[in-house]
């Protein structure tokens, strides 16, 4: 199996080091992550002039003798389409991963995700993408959840893939050991928001310094099977997430009331 690896932490973060060792088992692993911090990207892309550094190191610097290892300056989409454009555009990888994130992408937090928008890029390409994430944003996390059960999770997934395209999967791993894990539950994206999100530093407010930080406020609808719920009770969750974004229940509700219209 020709696995591809990239995470929205940069290339130093244990979490993909973790998923890289994990994964090794299954095939050969190569991995593009970006060189620095790219949380929040969601599927950005290094457009127009932007010079995009790349340097190939070696398994010492990775600190792991799992896979061969590379660094782009740029985004986790970015580093997506370079791998399956560009450097390795003439093999066929049979999946790629995105994580092991330090910190939770459940709920909307999915949608700003860089780590989901890697697997989103990999969808577009029609390979099988999964995007796994820690609920836990300590540098040295505990990723025994993931070690003993991602193998299973993983499996599960190659092994029923459908033959719908554009299919890609949101993996949750509870903050928990891995003998505190309670299970693995198939969930729906929770819904949530952010309040209070930029704190103010200096300045004034037309010449001023801010921080985005924020305090999440979770909806009063969410469905017991959402998917931070059961994330915060301690199952490992897995969404199903689609590249098409349409909403087919309204447009059939658009086309009853008449806005399909010639001219």
């Amino acid at each position: 199996m020709e696995i591809f690896i990239t995470n929205d932490d940069g290339y130093k973060a244990k979490g993909i080091r973790v998923l890289a060792e994990i994964m090794s088992a299954y095939g050969n692993v190569t991995v593009i992550a970006p060189k620095s911090h790219q949380s929040g990207m969601s599927m950005a892309v290094n457009l127009g002039g932007t010079v995009m550094e790349y340097r190939k190191i070696g398994n010492e610097e990775a600190q792991t003798s799992a896979g061969s290892w590379s660094w782009l300056d740029a985004s986790p989409t970015s580093c997506a389409k370079f791998a399956l454009n560009l450097l390795h555009a003439d093999k066929h990888f049979d999946v790629v991963l995105s994580g092991i994130n330090h910190g939770s992408n459940a709920s909307t937090a999915s949608l700003y995700s860089g780590t989901l928008g890697a697997a989103e890029e990999g969808a577009l390409h029609g390979i099988p993408s999964i995007g796994i994430s820690l609920d836990s944003l300590d540098p040295d996390a505990d990723f025994s959840s993931a070690e003993q059960y991602l193998p299973m999770v993983f499996e599960k997934i190659m092994n029923e893939l459908p033959q719908r395209k554009g299919l890609y999967y949101n993996i949750n791993f509870p903050a928990l050991p891995a003998d505190k894990v309670k299970g693995v539950r198939i969930a729906q994206m929770g819904n949530g928001k952010w309040i209070r999100e930029f704190r103010h530093l200096s300045g004034d407010i037309d010449e001023s310094s801010w921080v985005m930080v924020g305090e999440y406020v979770d909806s009063p609808d969410n469905p017991p099977d959402a998917d931070h719920i059961l994330l915060e009770q301690g199952y490992i969750t897995i969404v199903a997430h689609h590249l098409d974004n349409t909403d087919a229940e309204e447009s059939e509700r658009l086309r009853g009331k008449g806005f399909d219209i010639d001219f």
